[in-house]
């Protein structure tokens, strides 16, 4: 017998079409050799073209599942996706300050890449509260940044402004995500913690993808049960999102970019 990985759990939404939630943090942990654990926060009906439905389950079967995986499972990270109200949030933070699992990465879903809203209005406050302070690392989109601080991120100077802003809220660090700046040069990614700032840079896809931001956030979090730093997990997690949508096809009716897992996990 092989000696029992280490293990990774990802609190999040389900995506039926298979290319972001749930089952894109499963193919990340599987391509890190990462025993892979879930607890579903929401179920989606969606596919490349959009959302169509949401359902949150009942709060004691969510409690339930997450129980379940802190029972029998060494857990050297959690990741958080799609949590999409208030209780939700706040279940899901009273637990973590149960278990206090080593290592939090915190991806804070708000809008599909469709447009649909995935987070209700009222839970942004539970969020910010609850969450962002017991994170290892947030790993936020330009959009979802603004709308956490409630101001524009217009350049990569407002992006390094926003990152002190938001570890000002309480967050420990903060891996702001720059792919929605206009232009055509490098996309960079800015980390911040208490070491400072470190850029990630990688060359302008021209693409629209699906899945990119759980993907980055579960990379994080396998690198990190893995014993890496946060610097190192973020550098590799960026690596690892590049190939993946380098390789990326289109298995929808759409012209959205699903990320390539097994081809990423090769280029590794």
């Amino acid at each position: 017998m092989t000696p029992a990985p280490i293990s990774a759990l990802t609190i999040a939404g389900s995506d039926s079409g298979g290319g972001a939630g749930i089952q894109a943090d499963l193919k990340t942990f599987a391509a890190h050799r990462v025993h892979g654990l879930s607890a579903i926060a929401a179920l989606t009906a969606q596919h490349t073209r959009g959302v169509s439905a949401v359902h949150v389950p009942d709060l004691g079967f969510l409690r339930a599942q997450i129980d379940a995986c802190f029972e029998d499972f060494e857990i050297g990270a959690v990741k958080l996706g799609m949590l999409a109200n208030a209780a939700v949030i706040e279940t899901v933070a009273v637990a973590l300050e149960r278990y206090r699992p080593p290592r939090v990465v915190l991806d804070p879903v708000m809008v599909a890449t469709s447009g649909a809203r995935l987070l209700e209005p009222e839970a942004l406050t539970a969020l910010r509260t609850r969450l962002l302070p017991l994170a290892t690392v947030i790993t936020p989109n330009l959009p979802e940044a603004e709308l956490l601080l409630g101001a524009t991120i217009p350049d990569q100077a407002a992006m390094r402004e926003a990152i002190a802003a938001l570890r000002a809220l309480g967050a420990n660090a903060v891996l702001l995500k720059g792919g929605h700046l206009a232009g055509d040069g490098d996309v960079v990614d800015y980390l911040g913690d208490e070491g400072g700032l470190h850029a990630i840079a990688h060359p302008r896809l021209r693409l629209e993808a699906h899945g990119t931001g759980c993907t980055l956030a579960s990379a994080v979090a396998a690198q990190l049960a893995l014993g890496r730093d946060l610097r190192t997990a973020c550098d590799a997690a960026a690596d690892y999102v590049h190939a993946a949508l380098r390789g990326g096809y289109r298995p929808g009716r759409s012209d959205i970019v699903v990320l390539d897992h097994y081809g990423a996990a090769a280029h590794d």
